[in-house]
């Protein structure tokens, strides 16, 4: 659905180092400095980039913006959700754990970036009806 997203940060080096942790949890190579300074992660099917505002204002976290990366599993979360507060993230909302019911079963778990970036990881599990 997404070819890009970019977020925006206040210390691109600081960034990179945590979603660099982040990231590889979940099979990704490190980030890629570009000629701009700014930090790029790719996969097949799009970018994640860490930039400093184009405006040259300070960057600052959306309000009700998450960014959702995929996980393979309910452990993949949890270690990401671990590795990510190791390099400087922050835990918010519940636990790691399972969300929604019926056909639409989650395992999420949420952090807030250095910059205050809502984040998440996601694992879809299968309907309670699969079961």
């Amino acid at each position: 659905m997404f070819s890009h997203m970019m977020l925006g940060t206040n210390d691109v080096a600081r960034s990179k180092k945590f979603y660099d942790a982040i990231m590889t949890v979940l099979g990704y190579s490190e980030g890629i400095i570009d000629e701009k300074g700014r930090c790029m992660y790719f996969s097949p099917s799009g970018v994640l980039g860490l930039t400093k505002p184009i405006d040259g204002e300070v960057a600052s976290h959306g309000n009700g913006m998450t960014v959702g990366f995929l996980a393979d599993s309910p452990e993949i979360v949890n270690e990401w959700h671990r590795i990510g507060i190791e390099s400087g993230g922050i835990a918010i909302e519940e636990p790691p754990g399972v969300r929604g019911s019926g056909s639409r079963r989650l395992y999420l778990a949420y952090l807030r970036d250095p910059d205050g970036n809502k984040i998440c990881t996601t694992h879809f599990l299968p309907s309670e009806s699969a079961l």
